[in-house]
């Protein structure tokens, strides 16, 4: 049975819910956000409680998507219209990078 998030996880969670559709921020951006952890930290997170925020905004500092959810994650970029690189496998971080909360 999955415990409920603890005060990280749901501090991981709310950041990622705030991210607007067609942005990305990567694992290590989230952490930054947070204040502490890091990007293997959120990850951890996202494996386990992340199936109800848009955890598809959340991508490899390559721009790739989370692992075996690449199919999902390719129909969110093209429904939120994120940028991708020229690959199209990625998302363009450049462009499609969230600036945070102003």
């Amino acid at each position: 049975m999955q415990s409920e998030p603890d005060e990280y996880a749901e501090a991981v969670l709310d950041a990622v819910e705030r991210i607007p559709p067609g942005c990305v921020l990567a694992y290590g951006d989230i952490a930054e956000l947070v204040g502490t952890g890091g990007p293997r930290q959120v990850g951890r997170v996202m494996s386990l409680y992340g199936g109800g925020v848009p955890w598809w905004r959340v991508v490899r500092a390559d721009g790739s998507p989370a692992s075996g959810h690449e199919v999902r994650a390719h129909e969110e970029y093209r429904a939120e219209g994120t940028p991708l690189r020229p690959d199209g496998r990625r998302v363009d971080i450049r462009r499609a990078r969230w600036d945070g909360p102003t």
